[in-house]
Formats: C-alpha cells, sequence, structure tokens
C-alpha cells in the first residue's frame, strides 16, 4: 500500500484500471437478461467511470436458481470443512495479492480518500476474510447433558441460500461481514451491491472463482433496491437476508419477508452516536482529536459516525476549541491525492441531502460555527462537503435526531453525566456510543445504562473482527463480526437418540 503516495502515479494506476460492469451468476460474467444497464457515475467529478449491469427480478430468479442448485448439490455445503478453509484462504491470499487494485476501484467509485482505502478498508478486508476461513473447521456441535439410556445432539447446519444487500459506505468491508461469515458455513450467497458503488463487489467475485469457490455459490448481482433488492426480498427460495443501510429499507425486508416466505431477516439500519466527553476526561486534547477525526472520516458517511457531541458543561467551550483546531486542519480534495482526508460524498442525491439538513439545522436553530457549504473552486465538479459543525443544538432537533450520513456534527451541552446518559439514550437508533472519564467506576455504570450495542470508553470504535457488531432499537438486530455472525447463517438441528431401543 505505500505505493500509493504520489497523485500523479495514482491517477496512472487509475487510468489502467480494468472497470468490471456485467453480473456474476453461476460462475460466469453475464449481461442482464433484459440487456439493461445504468451509468456508474464517480463522486470525484460527476463524471461516468462505465455502465454495469441492471439486474431485474428475472436475473434474480437465475441467479437464487443456482444458488440453490449449488447447496443441494453439496459441492460446497458438504465439503469437509478444512478444504473449504482452505478455499477460503486461497481467496484471502488472491485478495491480497490485489489489494492495491482493490483499494483504488474503491475510491474512483465511492469517493473516500485512497489513503483510507489503502490503509484501512483493504487491510480490514482482508482480516475478516482470514478470520472466517479459519473459523471453518473451528465450529464444534454440542452434547445435551442427557441421562444414560439417551443421546441428544445439537448440530449446527448451513441455511441455505443466502441475499446480502450491502450499502455504497464501506462496499467491500460490509459485504466481507456478511459473504465470508455465511461463505464459511456452507451456505451459497447472492450479494447485490449498493448501485452506487458495485466495481469492487464484481472483482471479488471474480477472485472468489479464481481461488476455487464453486460455480453458483457466490454471485454478485448489480442493481437498484426497488428491482433487484426487493425481488430477493421476496423471493420463495432465499433462506435468509442480510442488509446494511436504512430503517426506511430495512422496514420494506422485513414487509418482503412477511410476504413471502418468512425468510430471516437481519438488519443493521444506522445509528446517531453519541460521543460523550465528561468533566474528568484526563486527555482532552486525545479525546478532541479523536472526536473530529471520527466524525470526518469516510466523510462522515459511516453509521456509527459520532455525530452527537455531548459535552459535560465545565468543559464545553474549550473542548469545542480543539475540536474546531482539528477540524479546521482537515484536508478536503481529490480522493485519489494521497494527501486528502475527506473526499466526496457519495452521488449528488446524498450530496444535496446533506445540504438539506445543515440548512434545517440552521432554520431550527442552531449555530454553524464552521463550514455548511458546498465545497466550490476545483471541486465544485464533485460532490464535496467540508467539515461542517453545529452549536447549540438540542436533542429534539432534527439534525441530532436523524442520521445525516454526512459531515455534520451536533454539540449538545450536558448538565452531568446523568444528563449525558438521558440525551445519548434519547434517540431511535442504539448501535454505538463513546464515553470519556478518568473515572472507570462510572464509566462501568454508564455502559450498563446506555442503550447501544457497542460502548467504547476512553477511545472510539474500540474492537477488530473477535467482537460483535449490532444494534440496539432501530439499528436493527443480529450481529456482525465474531463467532456470534454464524448464528444468522445456521441452522441448530436437535437429535435425541434412545440408546435403549
Amino acid at each position: 500500500m505505500n505505493t500509493l503516495v504520489d497523485f500523479a502515479a495514482v491517477q496512472q494506476r487509475v487510468a489502467a484500471l480494468k472497470l468490471p460492469g456485467q453480473a456474476f451468476i453461476n460462475g460466469r460474467f453475464v449481461d442482464a437478461l433484459s440487456g439493461e444497464t445504468f451509468a456508474n457515475v464517480s463522486p470525484r467529478k460527476g463524471q461516468v467511470l462505465n455502465y454495469v449491469a441492471s439486474c431485474q427480478s428475472e436475473d434474480v430468479d437465475v441467479a437464487v436458481k443456482a444458488a440453490r442448485q449449488a447447496f443441494d448439490s453439496g459441492v460446497w455445503s458438504r465439503m469437509a470443512p478444512k478444504e473449504r478453509k482452505k478455499v477460503m484462504l486461497r481467496f484471502a491470499a488472491l485478495f491480497e495479492q490485489n489489494m492495491t487494485e482493490l483499494a483504488l476501484l474503491e475510491t474512483l467509485d465511492m469517493g473516500k480518500p485512497v489513503a483510507e482505502s489503502a490503509g484501512f478498508d483493504v487491510h480490514a478486508v482482508l482480516e475478516c476474510l482470514q478470520w472466517y476461513a479459519e473459523c471453518c473447521d473451528k465450529v464444534y456441535d454440542e452434547i445435551a447433558p442427557s441421562g444414560p439410556g439417551a443421546l441428544g445432539m445439537i448440530t449446527r447446519e448451513a441455511i441455505g441460500v443466502v441475499a446480502a444487500v450491502t450499502p455504497w459506505n464501506f462496499p467491500m468491508l460490509m459485504a466481507m461481514w456478511k459473504v465470508a461469515p455465511a461463505l464459511a458455513m456452507g451456505n451459497s450467497v447472492i450479494l447485490k451491491p449498493a448501485e452506487q458503488s458495485p466495481l469492487t463487489a464484481l472483482r471479488i467475485a471474480e477472485l472468489a472463482a479464481q481461488a476455487g469457490i464453486p460455480a453458483g455459490v457466490f454471485n454478485v448481482l448489480p442493481g437498484f433496491g426497488p428491482t433487484a433488492g426487493r425481488a430477493l426480498g421476496l423471493h420463495m427460495d432465499v433462506d435468509t437476508l442480510v442488509f446494511t443501510g436504512s430503517g426506511e429499507v430495512g422496514k420494506l425486508f422485513l414487509q418482503y419477508s412477511g410476504q413471502s416466505n418468512m425468510k430471516r431477516v437481519w438488519l443493521e439500519c444506522g445509528g446517531k452516536t453519541p460521543n460523550i466527553i465528561l468533566n474528568d476526561c484526563h486527555d482532552l486534547e486525545k479525546a478532541a482529536n479523536t472526536a473530529a477525526r471520527s466524525m470526518f472520516f469516510n466523510q462522515g458517511e459511516v453509521c456509527v459516525a459520532p455525530s452527537r457531541l455531548i459535552v459535560e458543561a465545565g468543559i464545553r467551550d474549550e473542548f469545542v476549541a480543539q475540536v474546531l483546531k482539528v477540524a479546521r486542519t482537515i484536508a478536503v480534495g481529490d480522493p485519489l491525492d494521497p494527501a486528502t482526508q475527506l473526499g466526496a460524498m457519495v452521488d449528488r442525491a446524498q450530496m444535496d441531502r446533506v445540504l438539506g439538513y445543515i440548512k434545517q439545522g440552521s432554520e431550527e436553530g442552531a449555530r454553524i460555527i464552521l463550514g455548511g457549504e458546498r465545497a466550490s473552486g476545483p471541486l465544485a465538479d464533485g460532490f464535496y462537503i467540508p467539515p461542517t459543525i453545529f452549536d447549540n443544538v438540542t436533542n429534539d432537533m432534527t439534525i441530532a435526531r436523524e442520521e445525516i450520513f454526512g459531515p455534520v456534527l451536533s454539540v449538545i451541552t450536558a448538565c452531568d453525566h446523568l444528563d449525558a446518559v438521558r440525551i445519548a439514550n434519547d434517540s431511535p437508533y442504539g448501535l454505538a456510543a463513546s464515553l470519556w472519564t478518568s473515572d472507570l467506576s462510572r464509566a462501568h455504570a454508564m455502559i450498563r445504562s446506555l442503550r447501544a450495542g457497542s460502548v467504547w470508553v476512553n477511545c472510539f470504535d474500540g474492537g477488530d473482527i473477535t467482537m460483535p457488531f449490532g444494534g440496539y432499537k432501530q439499528s436493527g438486530n443480529g450481529r456482525d463480526r465474531s463467532l456470534h455472525a454464524l448464528d444468522k447463517y445456521s441452522e441448530l438441528k436437535s437429535a435425541w437418540i434412545d440408546l435403549q431401543a
């Protein structure tokens, strides 16, 4: 990854990239049956990169049939776990060999800085793939504590055909959080990447085939939510659907399940993460640096972005000043420039949505103390919004309650730690929370009080692949990462044998 240090050299490498555009079904790249395509637009300058197959319900039917046939044949589902592990480790090795290309595709497609896609994303994807590959032959069945005349066995089996509908903010990583454990358990998978960012999913499908994952076991269907996504949600032969995205779409998938075969639906539907800074925080400089850089990482297009900065009154002015100081240093620019720290919003629609929230925040009485407008000058052709910070925010304002998914930070004042917890929990979301204090006894009590799936103390976004990730309330259900993720992709079977028969 240290080869991506010169802007001109990066541009040369991008110019030589091959951009995939066909769907990947049953081991082959194919056009959509309708022949339809959609324009894949780069947010850097708003220019069309290529045209990508626009899969419809008939393509979903073909992919589900191929996935079901592969599953029923046992070519993957009944492969010895140690052999499945070997194939997945080959998959991981091929991914590692192509990480520079994949990082460039990711940045070109969705606008995140290449320093992030090359320095974080591809490494996290590789870790995920390797970790779940190693899980293949380490998932044990159980023996129930029955009496001497019987044997009770609990076995874990692959669930069947898994549909994964993934977002555009971390296209590779969110896909692999779902694909890797599903494949490790022996399932067949149909991945529908977000239409804004299909390129890396299609390239990864090619690597999977090269690694030896059999035809039909891993399929990728680019397309739109109302067509390909809806068809997957309603399909009678999809056993489980996993989704990361908006709550509105998550609720649709729950409806589709009830209207079809009652397929299991597992959702991660975003958040409105509180970042609580208490008076006794022992390192305000570190907390301020983390608050700013975590908020504006990936343009704020992060489900756990710490967009509600809840600061105890005693340190509020000092702390906000330090956050502003850091935020002003964040370099906004072309995402292919290795010096860029904040790139482009994924598309014009998302940029306009974020600008709409900024306008609404001002109209509701919050005060902009940094940013607040679309970038101009050399960046005017792309979809750029510099870091924006609101002060004088109350928790009933729209910008404090709804997930903006952009570089917009809201500062909220708390009277004390109990008030901070009250504000933090006053949200329809419960994905994550962060708190900064030198009193670990108080921190422990606050961890128990905060209604969030992850709580980080004196850090942000702590943990790794071994820790489960998911939320409370309308942030969703189920967990990605860790061994707990395997629960979504498996069935438990109970078998009772009468030994006296």
